[in-house]
């Protein structure tokens, strides 16, 4: 019986085609070498007092990447968690926000896919905490037998109650591959956590730029949407699975959120853009749009969003 692949709600190629790989990595022999990578993400020092005892607040900490933590109603819940020190041959640009020692125990584990830079099983395993794991569909089995057994998988717009917490598994635009012989033989998406007197956060994972924006938009009153800027470059074989700083201000507007806080960028090299290359555009096309500056969050590595949950 084959395996069950999944797909985008588009019909667009999004696998790694070879001529087109080969054809980017000449182009980057010479791009890599002409790039600064001199301009990283600040860290600042994480507020671990406030960390380990909020059980009130709302917060967000950018740790790095596409990994947070993100606290609602008393739960502390960490998305695609990654402490990796390099990813394949490069080495981290910058260190984590909180280091893995200084975590506070992680109740849920939210997985938007399967790449390695998203789901990093070492991370994973010194993690702290019941770590409880959200997935897509068609990845429990692979990490059950690993040893994490309190997992439950998710097709899109499916959900689950946690603690007085709806978390909702949402599309996204892209694909997923471990090995040779798993092509798109586990889902991938975004997480959306609703609390009944918090704001709502959107963590989108990783995605091209799709209408399904539109389509979570309409279905979910969003406060802070956490959208990668990053890994968009070159454009030409990036943008069906990465989405550039321009369209991810873009999906910021598709779903009516009111905060945009930028993510996956600057930890490591996963394409031919910089950190510095990622804000700058960002910040040009949110001024094209008079998008008002203080609705976009430019977090250091370590810095915590509060909000005051309404009573």
């Amino acid at each position: 019986m084959p395996k069950k692949r999944f797909g985008n709600m588009d019909p667009i190629g999004t696998s790694s085609a070879r001529t087109h790989f080969d054809r980017w990595r000449q182009e980057r022999l010479h791009k890599i070498r002409t790039k600064d990578y001199s301009h990283c993400v600040p860290n600042v020092k994480p507020d671990l007092k406030f960390l380990q005892s909020n059980r009130t607040e709302t917060s967000v900490t950018w740790i790095g990447h596409s990994t947070f933590l993100i606290q609602a109603a008393g739960l502390n819940i960490v998305t695609d968690p990654v402490w990796a020190r390099r990813m394949a041959f490069q080495k981290r640009l910058a260190p984590p926000g909180i280091e893995l020692s200084d975590m506070p125990p992680a109740d849920v584990v939210l997985i938007s896919h399967s790449h390695y830079d998203h789901l990093h099983v070492s991370s994973l395993r010194r993690l702290r905490g019941p770590k409880k794991m959200l997935v897509p569909a068609g990845l429990r089995s692979k990490l059950f037998i690993r040893g994490f057994r309190d997992t439950e998988e998710f097709h899109w717009w499916e959900d689950t109650a946690f603690h007085g917490v709806k978390i909702t598994f949402v599309p996204a635009q892209h694909w997923t591959r471990r090995n040779p012989w798993d092509m798109n033989a586990s889902h991938w998406g975004g997480w959306v956590i609703e609390t009944e007197h918090g704001p709502t956060v959107y963590f989108a994972g990783d995605s091209g730029y799709f209408r399904g924006f539109k389509d979570i938009g309409r279905r979910f009153d969003i406060d802070v949407a956490l959208l990668p800027i990053g890994a968009y470059d070159p454009e030409w074989f990036m943008a069906s699975q990465h989405v550039s700083p321009e369209e991810a201000l873009q999906a910021f507007r598709d779903l009516g959120a009111e905060f945009f806080v930028p993510m996956h960028y600057g930890a490591f090299k996963l394409a031919d853009d910089t950190p510095k290359e990622a804000l700058e555009r960002l910040e040009t096309e949110r001024a094209r749009l008079q998008i008002p500056a203080e609705k976009v969050f430019i977090l250091p590595h370590g810095e915590t969003m509060r909000f005051r949950n309404d009573p």
